[in-house]
């Protein structure tokens, strides 16, 4: 199992609304990111910056790497493009974060 971290960045005023829509995150989406090796995954939010924080577990023999192919989650991605900084197809800014210390 492998752990990774990233962070993103969402626009003023959204914080509610961006809880909103993950607290109803369609059963769809949540299966292919499941089905694609992903477990163990939350978002945390930074209010003083409005940085995202997103950390999951990846399944060693994860086909992960092809979720951004997925029509559901670009379909989710278009969806969330009004509340944060994305690329020019919608999907997320987002930077990988290096593990520095981790503790079981």
């Amino acid at each position: 199992m492998k752990r990774c971290a990233f962070k993103m960045k969402l626009k003023p005023g959204f914080e509610a609304e961006y809880k909103k829509r993950h607290d109803r995150i369609w059963p769809e989406l949540a299966k292919m990111l499941s089905e694609a090796g992903i477990s163990d995954y939350s978002i945390f939010l930074d209010e003083e910056t409005l940085t995202l924080f997103g950390v999951q577990k990846l399944s060693d023999d994860n086909p992960a790497a092809d979720v951004p192919n997925q029509a559901i989650m670009r379909k989710w991605w278009d969806y969330m493009a009004d509340l944060m900084e994305v690329n020019p197809d919608n999907s997320p800014v987002e930077a990988e974060l290096k593990e520095m210390f981790h503790m079981d």
